[in-house]
């Protein structure tokens, strides 16, 4: 599904000496369409910026609304893919072809990490050419019976949409991107945008599509025109909204360093997808998909050109009375 450069492991499952010590998640760390990079000095790559660098809700956040460094992650990075193909990219980790699936397909088939859990975000940029940025995160551990996150992943879509958060950090970029996105931000992406929850035996992806929402998809466009300028840090939170549920923890972290549009590799569309070949009956009452995508482009000119215009006063534009902060989705 992803085709890289990189060296395959020395240390794989077919070799004997191998098996016993064979690590499926740093296979997949090392594979991805988007190198790892330094977290200090590395471009277009991806890497782990540490827990501490986001401010999340502390446990005395409902009486005093007060944010602490969020310490640790939940889950461990896993590897980021930055794929294109013709169609948008629905659940990748349950596409046969996928090369997290089958790294950990390959390692519990020695009997090894038969616990593993993967968590993927798949942020699915819309255009004529599809792209989708893939953050995955693991652990080889059991998710604790009755945690935000068990309640997370095992819940219904509705709990889902009201508690999966994105933080973001801008760390290197041109103002007008630190304008519109804010240096320090975050949104309910579940009551924001479209999130689609796909779960499988050891896995839960949320599809995030970006082109649900003109607003997002004016922002994301004008972000991409600066993309090999713009360093940012990206947390995954569940949010917490009563007492028991503090102090709120990143799910996981990635870091994306003046990535290249043209890093993505190519993914074929799926046997089958029925969105691939089929005509809904909106599209037909619109003049079908090409004529949804013009509008789609016209909605997000029209929102540029407003936040272009005036960021102060766009509907969407806010500050945090907490900490000062400003962007578009406040926390």
């Amino acid at each position: 599904m992803c085709p890289t450069k990189h060296k395959p492991s020395l240390k794989s499952p077919s070799d004997s000496d191998g098996e016993s010590s064979y690590d499926w998640r740093q296979e997949v760390i090392d594979g991805g369409s988007l190198r790892r990079v330094d977290l200090h000095d590395g471009s277009n790559g991806w890497a782990s910026p540490p827990g501490d660098l986001f401010s999340l809700r502390g446990l005395d956040y409902f009486s005093r609304r007060k944010k602490i460094p969020s310490g640790n992650w939940l889950l461990l990075p896993a590897g980021v893919d930055w794929l294109r193909s013709p169609h948008r990219l629905d659940n990748v980790l349950g596409r046969p072809d996928n090369r997290v699936s089958a790294a950990l397909r390959r390692a519990q088939s020695l009997g090894k990490f038969l616990k593993s859990f993967v968590f993927a975000v798949n942020l699915q940029v819309p255009g004529h050419d599809c792209h989708s940025a893939v953050f995955y995160f693991a652990t080889d551990d059991p998710i604790p019976t009755g945690s935000l996150l068990h309640r997370f992943i095992h819940g219904d879509d509705a709990f889902r949409n009201s508690r999966f958060k994105i933080v973001n950090r801008i760390v290197k970029g041109p103002w007008i991107v630190k304008a519109a996105v804010g240096n320090y931000s975050a949104c309910l992406l579940g009551k924001a945008l479209v999130c689609n929850y796909h779960k499988g035996e050891n896995y839960l992806e949320i599809d995030v599509d970006i082109g649900s929402s003109a607003i997002a998809s004016a922002i994301l466009k004008l972000a991409l025109g600066f993309v090999t300028a713009v360093t940012i840090d990206m947390g995954f939170v569940i949010e917490a909204q009563a007492e028991d549920e503090l102090p709120e923890k990143l799910i996981g972290a990635v870091r994306i360093a003046q990535m290249e549009m043209s890093a993505a590799a190519y993914v074929e569309p799926a046997k089958g997808r029925v969105g691939a070949t089929a005509t809904s009956a909106i599209e037909q009452r619109r003049g079908g998909p090409v004529r949804i995508e013009q509008e789609r482009d016209e909605e997000a000119e029209v929102s540029r050109k407003q936040i272009l215009s005036n960021f102060n006063e766009h509907c969407c534009y806010s500050i945090d009375p907490n900490n000062g902060n400003s962007g578009l989705w406040s926390s």
